[in-house]
């Protein structure tokens, strides 16, 4: 099971809206089949895996991180049925499968087929694995990851805005490949003012996954571009609007309109759209949404990572929409900069509703990771 989960994190960030599921398939004790979830969400794990497999897997063992499938899909068969007519004799599963089309149904078509399963093998990995589709199952939302880079004194920039850099190379190279797990990423408008973004991936080999890239903008009109800033010469906002109201990705009266100069505003129909999250194909291209809540209509996004700056921090905690934080320490004091984070709503310590459990730590170079996991009730 180990092994499944460490090929499901292979394409975290690249899966949505399916899961992102390992599996490994054992035959006299050799491993004979690997597979995870294709980015875009198929083929799925158990199909790769029974497909390397071949004959191999009749009589075997596979595991596998979420339950496998029991619905039909125009895009293949359920992965209960390819496992059935390959005849293994047994399926370890981390956890069951949330979506109602599943939700049991899988293992017990496989019970039916006289195939033993095994249930719960460490379910917790596999649930932090999947945590950006188990949160859009529970949440109808994705899951947001907050990032915060500071100083020891808890600043992110001198009192000037002056921010980089605070942290060293090797926290910088794992923020990087923090984005490469997370299909959308966000900053404010502060920030992209003020720091001309590019928000990509820039780690050898990981280029290609760079997320796409949201603005959070309360008045939905487009920023200028930072200046100097020849990054964004070539940017496109690519709001989307519509001839008439409700039209859709899928209308045929739906169009772009390219090339919207900075200052513009957004009209009611093209804010209506921006917050579903409907962009253009491309890395250039940016979407807009007025509110932390507007996340909840993002296509095909399961994983957020919110990098910045402290206006936006704050109003993700304060909206309670953060599930998961990091936190980039550097060993250093500033004294009268700027803060991480503004006021959250807090009036009351004894009333504060949000509350973190540690779940990782580690050494970067000279600064100090920390990873907190948002307690709640109902995940």
């Amino acid at each position: 099971m180990g092994a499944a989960l460490a090929l499901a994190e292979r394409g975290r960030g690249r899966t949505a809206p399916n899961p992102n599921v390992g599996c490994v398939i054992v035959a006299d004790g050799r491993v004979v089949g690997r597979g995870w979830t294709q980015a875009g969400g198929r083929p799925h794990a158990e199909a790769m895996a029974l497909a390397e497999a071949g004959a191999k897997a009749r009589g075997a063992t596979a595991y596998v991180t979420l339950e496998p499938c029991a619905h039909q899909s125009p895009r293949g068969p359920a992965c209960s049925d390819l496992l059935i007519e390959s005849g293994v004799a047994r399926v370890v599963a981390a956890l069951e499968d949330p979506d109602v089309r599943t939700a049991g149904l899988g293992f017990a078509r496989l019970g039916a087929a006289g195939i033993a399963v095994t249930r719960g093998t460490r379910a917790e990995e596999a649930r932090r694995s999947m945590a950006g589709f188990l949160t859009r199952q529970a949440l109808g939302r994705p899951h947001v990851t907050l990032k915060l880079a500071t100083s020891l004194d808890g600043c992110i920039a001198m009192a000037d805005g002056s921010s980089r850099w605070i942290t060293g190379a090797e926290a910088r190279a794992h923020a990087h490949l923090e984005r490469s797990r997370h299909e959308a990423i966000l900053v404010g408008r502060g920030t992209y003012e003020a720091d001309a973004p590019r928000l990509d991936v820039r780690l050898p080999g990981l280029e290609a996954r760079s997320p796409k890239r949201v603005l959070l903008s309360a008045n939905l009109t487009v920023p200028p571009a930072p200046s100097p800033s020849p990054r964004h010469s070539s940017e496109s906002w690519n709001i989307p609007v519509a001839s008439h109201d409700g039209a859709s990705r899928g209308d045929p009266s739906f169009r772009w309109r390219d090339g919207i100069g900075a200052g513009d505003e957004i009209t009611a129909a093209d804010k209506m759209i921006a917050e579903r999250g409907v962009t253009a194909d491309g890395h250039a291209s940016w979407t807009i949404i007025s509110s932390p809540q507007a996340i909840i209509t993002l296509p095909d996004i399961d994983h957020i990572l919110v990098e910045g700056g402290a206006a936006v921090a704050s109003a993700f905690l304060a909206a309670d929409l953060v599930d998961r934080l990091i936190l980039y320490r550097a060993p250093i004091l500033i004294g009268g900069g700027k803060p991480a984070l503004r006021d959250i709503g807090l009036t009351d310590l004894a009333d504060t509703h949000q509350r973190w459990t540690h779940v990782d730590a580690r050494q970067l170079g000279s600064d100090r990771l920390e990873v907190y996991e948002r307690e709640r009730n109902e995940a």
